[in-house]
């Protein structure tokens, strides 16, 4: 009897289990911004919004999509900080490396969805299979170039030998709402990047999911003392 209750309070804390990781919550922004960007500035475009996730609590995952027309992607940084903690570095002169040019890759801007889980880094998109649209965008998902280095003054050589450190699951864990900033720079001359849009999904964790997992917890070890008790009566 001891060993069947146990198992139907563990049973039914699984379920519970369950069904507060079901309630995470996906929640999506897209920012219109139609900027452009300084040209050879290394102030940049900084651009911030204020979000409020009714019963957020926790960042399970983000991802981050970048519309930017024109320019050369070469040129470019990005990054993207929380309100919260967490901070990510989107874009970081892509293409520079010890064996390519410090100006990076050439092409004009990108449409692109960035996320930790994706296959391939950004930072060195030409060496493997891409797609550019008709405006000459690169497009597709990528993981964030990552690399938290001085763009500006870095040698190219650093850039070939730094691992993608300040990535998106930096967020995790962290309240999202507040004060979320975005940054973009062009840091050569040449032809000037317009940033059209930005966007973030978010993946949370309601508060309401963490106090059930919690009570359910304390009910477990309750009910499992009450049972051991009567088994020490009899």
């Amino acid at each position: 009897m001891k060993t069947k209750q146990i198992l139907g309070i563990t049973a039914g804390l699984m379920v519970w289990a369950a069904t507060a990781m079901a309630q995470t919550k996906e929640t999506s922004y897209t920012f219109l911004v139609n900027q452009l960007v300084p040209d050879a500035n290394k102030n940049g475009l900084f651009m911030t919004t204020n979000l409020s996730i009714a019963g957020a609590t926790t960042i399970n995952a983000v991802t981050v999509s970048l519309d930017i027309t024109g320019g050369y992607n070469g040129d470019l940084f990005a990054f993207l900080s929380g309100p919260n903690g967490g901070y990510a570095v989107l874009l970081n002169r892509v293409g520079v490396s010890n064996d390519a040019s410090s100006f990076g890759y050439g092409n004009h801007g990108f449409d692109i969805v960035l996320s930790d889980s994706a296959a391939n880094d950004v930072h060195y998109y030409q060496s493997g299979s891409y797609t550019t649209n008709g405006s000459g965008q690169l497009t597709g998902m990528w993981v964030p170039d990552g690399r938290n280095i001085d763009p500006k003054d870095s040698a190219p050589s650093l850039f070939g030998s730094t691992s993608p450190s300040a990535l998106l699951s930096s967020f995790n864990g962290t309240n999202p709402n507040g004060v979320w900033t975005i940054f973009v720079a062009d840091l050569s001359t040449g032809a000037q990047s317009q940033l059209v849009s930005w966007g973030l999904d978010i993946i949370t964790v309601p508060e309401s999911s963490v106090l059930a997992l919690g009570i359910m917890g304390l009910g477990l070890l309750a009910g499992m003392g009450k049972i051991g008790g009567r088994s020490r009566m009899k």
